[in-house]
Order: structure tokens, then C-alpha cells, then sequence
């Protein structure tokens, strides 16, 4: 199979969809792969490395996307919507809940379009999982910068010092990027509240969290108290495929302290605060209601290599199995591959994704 790598150009993006050892793997399976210049240069994979992986480097991005599987990181973009043709495969991350024009044209154009975000295994969403880890790590530490007074939080340290109480960090969502975030901020010895609405996910986050991270169930009443104290505010809820739900309203975060910050690592899937919209690397802050909003929708691109590394050894197994043995027959073979597929033949296969967009909902004959 002929699969295309091209070079991101969302902004502030610095990842690529698959290292040079990928590159190596698929190669050595008997795959073409093409490789656009520079796509690896900000992960730190020179075009060099990828050449002797057996890739062929091309400068011409329509040369790349004219492959049969496409393999991205990011959402294409309108620049790249006329590189799309009929049952070309994309994979990459979509949340078309929130790019409605996106999913036209893919289905105007007839792409088959599989997202990461909606692969499940077991319960588990295996290739959104290690960017979630590295966003909800990264929430508590920009949180806790932004914070600062220098950069218009409140001048509290996220632990305190002795004799000073700690920050109270809030956590909307219990997933992994919520739980790491919780680890995160309770080994910097702040208290953390962490809501949820399934009592057996919060079962296994009391036991596998640091004790002064503490449950709580998610109700608007239990949502308004922790928001009357919060320092620093965590937004991770997922509801694969749909657009985020909005919990929090205008009205309850003018409830926050001035200077308080909201890091809202949902953004992707449209945010779960009305006030919510996103931003990037290079501006990725704003105020609303006296509340620091950071709203980055590709945060785990500042920290490229780690990141780059963590996506392949995810999506890998699939890009192979798609590869080798072609769609229909990879998901008969992985049926959490099948979940993934949003977008077929000129219709909605998601039923998440079809109720977010308004459309109507072809069931997935491959599952």
C-alpha cells in the first residue's frame, strides 16, 4: 500500500505522524511510504533519517496526500481540503463535532475518514490515551505558570510553603487525562478535587491516586461550590466522537476568584465551558470574566519529540494492519479499528459524531 506522511501545517503543530523506525517497519512489510520534506524536522527526525528508513522524501504535498492511506496527527485544514479524491483513506485526529465543514467535505468528496479519538479498545480509547497523558501533565504545569501574577493569575504556588496553604486544583472529567493531571498536581502538593459521574471510575481513582486527591460526584450544585474556591480549573471531559458537554456556564465562572486560571484541555471536542474557544501556542490565553482561560487545542505539539514518539507506538499496530490487509479486513481482524471509522462511502458511521453534526447516522456495517 502507498501511505502518505505530510508535514503539518495547523498552527503551532510540531509533531508528524510517524517516527523514521515506523517508517522502517512499514517499509520493511513492503510498503511505499512518502515522506513531505521537513514534515519530521520539529520532532527532531531530519529528512535524512526517514531516507534511510527506506521513505521517499517529496516536496510536493499533493504528490504525499496522493496515496492511499493518508496518516496524520492534527485535523486537515481548508488548505488541504483539494487534496482529498474518493476512497482515500485518512487517518488521523478529526473531532469533526467540532469542525462541521471538515465532515462536508469529506463527504462531499467521498474520503474514508478514521479517527483516532474514537478507536476503542475494551473500554479504552488506546490511540487518544498517550496524547491525553501528555495534555493532562501539561495542564498542571501551565496552569501553575500561568498562574503567577507576571502572568495575570492570582500570584498563588501551586503546593504553598509551610505555613501557606497549597492551591485548590478542580478537575472536570476522570479519564486519563484528567488522572494525570491529578497526579501531577497532587505531587506538587496541591489539593485536588477531581469530578466525574461513573462511581466505578472514581472507585479506582481513590485507589490509585494520592490521597489528597479527593472524588467527587458531578452535579451543577457540586460544580458551583468548587468553583466558588478553585485556584486552578482542569476541564477533561470525553465523550468519544460528540462535542464536549458544557458544564460550565458564564454565570458560574464569574463564581471564580479574579486571576483564577482555566486550563481546558477539551477544547478539541469544542470546549466544556461556554466560555470557552480555542486558542494556539503562539496567543494561547485570554480573559473571560476576570478568569485566565488557556485553550491551546494541540497542546502535546510543545513538546513534540515526546509526543511524536508516544502517537506511533500507538497507531502503529493499526497503520500496519490497514496496510497490510486493507481496511475492511484490518477492522473484521481489530474491531476497535472499527469504532474508529467516522466517515464511509459518503456518510456518518459514528452515531456520536452523526448526533453532533445533525446528520444522518449509517450503522457501521463493520462492527
Amino acid at each position: 500500500m502507498n501511505i502518505g506522511i505530510p508535514k503539518e501545517i495547523k498552527s503551532g503543530e510540531n509533531r508528524v505522524s510517524c517516527t523514521p523506525a515506523g517508517v522502517r517497519h512499514l517499509v520493511s512489510s513492503g510498503h511505499k511510504v512518502t515522506v513531505e520534506s521537513g514534515a519530521g524536522l520539529n520532532s527532531g527526525f531530519a529528512d535524512e533519517k526517514y531516507s534511510r528508513a527506506g521513505a521517499v522524501i517529496c516536496t510536493s504535498a499533493e504528490k504525499v496526500w496522493n496515496s492511499d492511506l493518508v496518516v496524520k496527527v492534527k485535523e486537515p485544514l481548508k488548505q488541504e481540503y483539494g487534496f482529498f479524491r474518493k476512497e482515500q483513506m485518512i487517518f488521523t485526529f478529526l473531532h469533526l463535532a467540532s469542525v462541521p465543514e471538515l465532515a462536508e467535505e469529506m463527504l462531499e468528496q467521498g474520503v474514508t475518514a478514521i479517527a483516532y479519538e474514537t478507536v476503542q479498545e475494551n473500554g479504552r480509547l488506546p490511540l487518544l490515551a498517550p496524547m491525553s497523558e501528555i495534555a493532562g501533565k501539561m495542564s498542571v504545569m501551565m496552569g501553575g505558570f500561568y498562574l503567577s501574577r507576571h502572568q495575570g493569575g492570582e500570584g498563588k504556588l501551586l503546593g504553598g510553603v509551610p505555613g501557606v496553604l497549597p492551591c485548590r486544583v478542580v478537575i472536570f472529567g476522570g479519564g486519563s487525562a484528567g488522572m494525570h493531571a491529578a497526579k501531577v498536581a497532587a505531587g506538587l502538593g496541591s489539593v485536588v478535587t477531581l469530578l466525574d459521574v461513573s462511581q466505578e471510575r472514581m472507585r479506582f481513582l481513590e485507589s490509585a491516586l494520592p490521597s489528597q486527591v479527593h472524588t467527587l460526584y458531578s452535579t451543577e450544585q457540586h460544580v458551583e461550590e468548587q468553583l466558588e474556591t478553585g485556584d486552578l480549573l482542569i476541564g477533561a471531559v470525553n465523550v468519544p466522537g460528540a462535542a464536549a458537554t458544557k458544564i460550565i456556564t458564564r454565570e458560574m465562572l464569574r463564581m471564580m476568584k479574579p486571576g483564577a486560571v482555566f486550563v481546558d484541555i477539551s477544547i478539541d471536542q469544542g470546549g466544556c465551558s461556554e466560555t470557552s474557544r480555542p486558542t494556539t501556542h503562539e496567543k494561547p490565553v485570554y480573559f473571560e470574566e476576570k478568569v485566565l482561560h488557556y485553550c491551546v487545542a494541540n497542546m502535546p505539539s510543545a513538546y513534540p519529540q515526546t509526543s511524536t514518539e508516544a502517537l506511533t507506538g500507538a497507531t502503529l499496530p493499526y497503520i500496519r494492519r490497514i496496510a497490510d490487509f486493507g481496511l475492511e479486513s484490518a477492522m473484521v481482524m481489530m474491531p476497535g479499528l472499527s469504532l474508529g471509522l467516522n466517515i464511509w462511502n459518503g456518510a456518518v458511521t459514528h452515531e456520536a459524531v452523526a448526533r453532533s453534526l445533525g446528520k444522518p447516522y449509517l450503522e457501521n456495517p463493520f462492527i
